[in-house]
């Protein structure tokens, strides 16, 4: 069983399913609409030489792994995630010989370059080739078609889930059924804590509110990825831009905020002017699990041994969910 229809649990039970067992997965509200909906669909760390070794080398095996998923998604369902190798230009000067050093000892590209198409002025820059993005919602509906396809039963707006622990066995429990399994695996994003809290599993994961803004614009107006001090512009094939993201400690609360929208789309203006002619489509706000320096857990229960989590992904949950679930399998089938 898992708990949580994000695109982490989602393709935890794809991987679970693949291993021989079968899969009933509960969401507590409508499918993938927490940050799963709400991120922008890039395929890698913001800054990937910040991050710590452990959630790069997540991150990294996650990037191998996506072409060929969406793929196998696309023609077993008829639905495109539009993974697509756009390419991540960064235009933060102070960061080029930071991301040239580690791309070297990576053994990854990374081209110094100065750009100017589409924005305000011509900056120095650093292009990374193999950076590629994903339409989120596309990539869960996808996955969640290819799961019932395949036998997976999946439940959603069962309200709010809660682990009970007797006798050193994990049960599923909401205000009106008990749901027992062989194994129980957490995959709750920023409500993973609640779903635990009667476990006595002390696990830092909390919420970290991001807003976003959805402009309309034309194909090619925004020059590809675009990454400044921390913020982004991701324009779609159909010529949709998305421009992220903020970074708020507020809870639960996912409202948005008048402020945050000007930001963001001052952000946007003042980098690509064509995105002033752009109108704005949507705005909203997602709670992202932190955890500490980002790092997932992806582990059993230290005295409930049917009990595993694989959750805290904070900004990379969908960058880092091919290989979370994998691991979290073979630690599973490995019992």
């Amino acid at each position: 069983m898992v708990i949580g229809g994000g695109i982490v649990g989602l393709m935890t039970a794809f991987e679970l399913m693949r291993h021989g067992a079968a899969v009933t997965l509960l969401e507590r509200g409508p499918l993938a609409r927490q940050s799963s909906w709400a991120g922008g669909g890039l395929l890698s760390p913001l800054y990937p030489w910040r991050m710590p070794a452990e959630v790069w080398s997540l991150c990294a095996e996650s990037m191998t792994l996506y072409p060929a998923l969406c793929d196998l998604l696309r023609d077993e369902t008829g639905i495109d995630p539009e993974w697509i190798p756009s390419g991540l230009t960064l235009l933060d000067e102070g960061e080029i010989e930071n991301g040239l050093a580690w791309a070297r000892q990576q053994g990854l590209t990374a081209l110094p370059l100065t750009a100017s198409r589409g924005l305000a002025k011509p900056q120095a820059a650093l292009h990374l080739p193999w950076v590629a993005q994903v339409r989120n919602p596309r990539l869960c509906k996808a996955f969640a078609t290819y799961l019932r396809q395949r036998g997976v039963e999946i439940l959603e707006q069962v309200g709010a889930v809660a682990i009970e622990c007797s006798s050193g066995f994990a049960q599923a429990v909401n205000a009106h059924q008990r749901w027992s399994a062989e194994v129980v695996v957490v995959c709750a994003g920023a409500w993973t804590t609640e779903v635990l809290a009667a476990a006595d599993w002390q696990l830092d994961i909390r919420p970290i509110k991001g807003q976003m803004l959805l402009l309309r614009g034309e194909p090619g107006a925004v020059p590809g990825l675009l990454l400044r001090e921390g913020r982004y512009l991701i324009p779609r094939a159909d010529g949709r831009v998305l421009v992220g993201s903020t970074l708020e400690q507020t809870g639960f609360d996912a409202a948005t905020s008048i402020e945050a929208a000007r930001s963001l789309r001052e952000f946007a203006d003042t980098l690509v002017p064509a995105c002033q002619q752009m109108p704005l489509e949507a705005h909203w706000a997602g709670l992202r699990p932190g955890s500490a320096e980002g790092i997932p857990a992806i582990a059993q229960h230290p005295r409930i041994h049917n009990l595993y989590v694989n959750a805290g992904h904070y900004r990379y949950g969908l960058t880092m969910a091919p290989a979370s679930a994998r691991r979290l399998a073979v630690l599973v089938s490995s019992q």
